[in-house]
């Protein structure tokens, strides 16, 4: 008997936790795109912008093992709902930020909760996978991208509209308010929040007393997973923020063109996420990596090697396309190995997110930015190095099947 979409639990559940990665892409966005109104507003140096960005980073950074204790006292679920609804305030208290110190302190309290809710979601996207047997990571993750691109589009809208940025991040909450409503009624339900992942991959003699459990030292296993989660995101949010500013400067395209490389790489990664479930089925989730990250590392760096307008943009193709399927298949291979190395994992890969566009820009002030995007393009071949450490054939094929 075919079952309703509409009472399709695997449904009900990847919209749920959907909702999440949308917010997560719509926050941080929607802060990105307004970092020029709060250069202006708090009057800032350039310098003073790269602490700012970099405070998120380490408040990400910092907070593991308070997100490693949370999730097992709270589960995935409930903390992701805090942690979305706690960035839904973050905009607004960082637009009422009446002074730089006040601005750093407002970033850092919203890398903690981009920790938070990165370990949460991704907990909740694997467990479902495994529940149903059925690829989403990937898809869950194209999600994110959409949620940026929203996040643009309402900026671009609400700039036009006014000049306000606390008017513009009030109505960013109350969009993100909306999601955590519509998160609340599909997210999976644990019986015991120490345990997020699959019960296969937990010993039958470690189960009694969860809520002892402490934290131990990472494996190599999960430490090879953090160094490819850093060097993928690390590639991943450079790309988003300075790949136009490449073009303009470097590659010396039109005002008009110049945009185009956020673009682009945003479409491609939309696009690959999209299909990646299909790929992870279909070539395993290691091929999937190494694949990917070397052709994104190869056609950003013969991109910059050939320069100009077109090549640069084949090259920014080509890093969307091979880039976007790590996190997922990163995620969902940390998720099997339990909720701590998840936790670190994703602790990496957010700091890698924040951290990578102004490390970026810091390497561009050092000698130009034709290097630091070359930096990216390194980025990417290092993730396809790390993937030749991680055992993928170690966890369990997932299959991908069509919702009914």
């Amino acid at each position: 008997m075919r079952v309703s979409r509409l009472n399709d639990p695997f449904l009900r559940g990847q919209l749920a936790i959907a909702a999440l990665f949308l917010s997560l892409g719509f926050q941080y966005a929607t802060w990105a795109a307004r970092i020029p109104a709060l250069k202006s507003d708090l009057d800032l140096s350039a310098g003073e912008v790269g602490v700012l960005l970099m405070a998120a980073g380490v408040g990400s950074a910092v907070t593991f093992p308070a997100v490693a204790y949370l999730m097992r006292r709270l589960g995935s679920r409930r903390l992701a709902l805090l942690s979305q609804f706690g960035l839904a305030l973050a905009l607004p208290a960082l637009a009422a930020a009446p002074n730089y110190p006040v601005a750093l302190l407002v970033m850092c309290a919203d890398g903690v909760l981009v920790g938070g809710l990165n370990v949460a979601m991704n907990a909740q996207g694997a467990a479902l996978e495994t529940r149903h047997e059925r690829n989403t990571m990937a898809r869950l993750h194209a999600t994110f991208s959409a949620g940026s691109l929203l996040a643009a589009l309402v900026a671009s809208g609400m700039t036009a509209a006014t000049d306000s940025v606390l008017a513009h991040f009030g109505v960013a909450a109350v969009l993100l308010a909306a999601l955590n409503l519509t998160s609340r009624t599909g997210l999976l339900e644990q019986d015991n929040p120490a345990q997020d992942t699959p019960a296969e991959d937990t010993p039958a003699a470690a189960t009694p007393e969860p809520a002892r459990r402490r934290w131990t030292l990472p494996s190599r296993l999960t430490l090879w997973m953090c160094c490819a989660m850093v060097f993928g995101t690390v590639a991943e949010g450079a790309m988003n923020d300075w790949s136009a500013l490449y073009l303009k400067d470097v590659a010396e395209a039109s005002a008009e063109l110049a945009p185009l490389g956020i673009a682009v790489v945003s479409g491609m990664m939309v696009v690959a996420r999209v299909f990646a479930d299909g790929w992870r089925a279909r070539w395993g989730d290691g091929r999937v990596v190494l694949v990917g990250s070397t052709a994104a590392g190869a056609g950003l760096a013969a991109a910059l090697v050939s320069g100009g307008v077109a090549p640069a943009l084949a090259g920014f193709a080509c890093m969307g396309l091979g880039i976007a399927a790590v996190t997922p298949c990163v995620y969902a291979a940390a998720a099997r190995q339990g909720s701590d190395a998840l936790t670190l994992v994703a602790a990496m890969g957010t700091t890698g997110l924040l951290a990578g566009p102004p490390l970026i820009g810091f390497i561009a002030s050092a000698s130009s930015l034709a290097w630091g995007m070359g930096a990216v393009a390194a980025s990417a071949v290092a993730v396809a190095l790390c993937g030749t450490r991680i055992r993928w054939t170690a966890t369990p094929v997932v299959r991908e099947e069509a919702a009914a």
